[in-house]
């Protein structure tokens, strides 16, 4: 067909030309000759969500009598068309659209509708079949949750527990690793490696525990309110029906909300669940960070670990090799930080009794969880479960750190032990030899009460 060819479609705002090979009619077309804005789509992830809502709600209907039986399987179909990902490029509307996103549900309902006739040979209506007992103000704030809920359930939780199990198998194999600990990146008393990453494992495993406590308002749908939340041109039953079907369909215990009106007039479960968002961001950011110093050098550099060397790092520096999975997780952290306050914002858009920055909340919180879950498997696969440990530099550092003398404190008290340590930092010799000759203590004795290993247990010495 010539991509140059069109029709004329008509809906309640007169007619206009559609491309002719186009899935979707004219309030499709509309919205991509007013919202001319970014490029960016709204992601399949979503749009898969609207259909399955749309298919569930094509079934409920037929099973409340509304809806004829071979006009709700052909649109049951077209919708599950949808959802394994046929006909992708038939969703061209941007992100930066109407707020309640409108223009999204009915591009949806369009194409099913286009599909739906097709197969059943009669004319199906977007409007009054595939959108029958819904509106976008219910239909979008609960393709939000559905989708949401999907990508944390089937992406994000497992690769944040793939990360931790990482972290916390390679703090077992590096329990016995001592280092110099640091605050304010100066020298400070010892520690292991292990005890170092068994933090991180905790702040990993915190944010799942994090994003299943969010998981309850999500699991939460506005579907049943229609229009403004009253239940308007829905059946009485239409709720608790379809809820239950997206229910069976995806595993996840979805429901009605409590209150409708809450569910239209706020974003407010997407915000929660963004802001466990980014805090699981600030978490990667600051392991990926501390990897990056600790692998710093390799020779001017803390020169503690080499992470896995992946391609080359320079253009012009010949042999130089980036910490870039690090780098890369940084970065996502940062972004996700950068969508949370998107939808901050955009959360405050609920005026009276509708949200109306909807599209946005939901790029920006399907971006984050996507990220999310692809750099937590880069950093466990990439970084994590490979680098090296360069004990002979953790050993040359510990055995010159004047901060070991904070164990003779008890013994000879903080103000002599201060003494002692400017002294070795000083002349640059081990404190054990400045304390042998500044204290009278025996070495062998010395030698116990400064032990790294030891002392990185903690509690009192002698």
């Amino acid at each position: 067909m010539n991509e140059n060819a069109f029709r004329i479609e008509k809906d309640s705002m007169g007619e206009l030309q559609v491309p002719a090979a186009a899935l979707y009619a004219a309030q499709t077309q509309r919205a991509v000759e007013n919202f001319p804005i970014s490029g960016l789509k709204m992601p399949p992830a979503f749009i898969a969500a609207v259909a399955l809502i749309k298919r569930c709600a094509a079934r409920v209907n037929k099973n409340l009598g509304l809806l004829d039986a071979s006009m709700a399987e052909a649109i049951e179909q077209a919708a599950q068309d949808i959802i394994d990902g046929r006909h992708a490029d038939q969703f061209p509307v941007d992100v930066f659209q109407t707020g309640s996103g409108t223009s999204t549900n009915m591009n949806v309902n369009e194409v099913i509708a286009t599909l739906a006739s097709r197969s059943c040979g009669r004319s199906v209506s977007a409007n009054d079949h595939v959108n029958m007992g819904q509106s976008s103000n219910d239909v979008i704030p609960a393709a939000i949750h559905v989708s949401a809920a999907l990508a944390v359930n089937v992406r994000l939780i497992p690769a944040l527990e793939h990360l931790q199990a990482t972290i916390a198998y390679k703090a077992q194999s590096l329990k016995d690793v001592v280092k110099t600990g640091r605050t304010h990146l100066m020298d400070a008393m010892p520690i292991t490696l292990g005890q170092e990453l068994s933090a991180w494992a905790l702040q990993v495993q915190n944010g799942v525990e994090r994003l299943r406590a969010a998981l309850p308002r999500i699991y939460k749908l506005a579907l049943g309110g229609t229009a403004v939340g009253t239940g308007i041109n829905a059946h009485p039953e239409f709720a608790a029906r379809i809820a239950e079907a997206l229910a069976d369909a995806t595993g996840l215990p979805f429901a009605p909300n409590d209150s409708f009106f809450e569910s239209l007039s706020c974003q407010d479960a997407a915000v929660e669940l963004s802001g466990q968002l980014k805090t699981i961001a600030v978490s990667l950011m600051k392991i990926a960070n501390d990897l990056r110093w600790m692998n710093s050098g390799p020779l001017a550099g803390l020169g503690e670990i080499e992470l896995p060397a992946l391609q080359p790092g320079s253009s012009i520096m010949p042999g130089k090799v980036n910490p870039v999975i690090p780098e890369a997780a940084c970065m996502v952290a940062a972004q996700v930080i950068g969508n949370d306050a998107t939808i901050t914002v955009a959360g405050q858009s609920g005026s009276f009794q509708l949200n109306v920055m909807l599209p946005v909340i939901a790029y920006n919180l399907l971006q984050s969880i996507d990220l999310l879950a692809n750099v937590s498997h880069q950093l466990a696969d990439k970084a994590i479960a490979d680098f090296v440990v360069r004990e002979d530099n953790l050993k040359k550092a510990l055995a010159l750190n004047p901060i070991l003398v904070t164990a003779l404190n008890p013994v000879i008290g903080y103000l002599k032990a201060a003494e002692i340590a400017k002294v070795a930092y000083r002349q640059q010799r081990p404190i054990i030899d400045v304390a042998t000759e500044m204290t009278g203590i025996p070495r062998a004795e010395l030698e116990v009460l400064l032990d790294p290993a030891k002392l990185a247990k903690g509690g009192i010495q002698g």
